[in-house]
């Protein structure tokens, strides 16, 4: 299961911190690393519960050197429970996980940025 979200914008803040050195860049890296977790703790408390499988395989890994990251779980009926069916209410658990995790990233990402333009 896969969300889509535009990050142009990261992606110009990661130019920028790369220009900036390797202060700015591992204060990103902390971030992005944090807030992967906070999602994956968060979308292991809004998952639906039944066996605690599709609780037990969310996780997530911190990939391209630090400055991205994948969260989600790894069961094959996780996007059933997420969107729901034509039989089924959905059960939505990743979405809410990153609504939650959001405003701190930014707020985060935000503060790097002005930290960095200021050097």
């Amino acid at each position: 299961m896969a969300f889509t979200v535009d990050t142009s914008q990261l992606n110009r803040l990661a130019a920028n911190l790369g220009k900036a050195g390797i202060r700015g860049t591992r204060k990103a890296q902390q971030a992005i690393r944090k807030t992967a977790f906070d999602i994956e703790s968060k979308a292991k408390q809004f998952a639906p519960v039944d066996t605690g499988a599709l609780r037990a395989s969310i996780g997530s890994t911190i990939t391209g050197g630090g400055m991205s990251a994948v969260i989600g779980p790894t069961v094959a009926y996780a996007p059933y429970q997420e969107w729901g069916t034509s039989r089924m209410e959905a059960h939505p658990f990743m979405g809410p996980a990153v609504d939650a995790a959001e405003p701190g990233f930014v707020a985060a990402m935000e503060q790097i940025a002005a930290g960095v333009l200021d050097e």
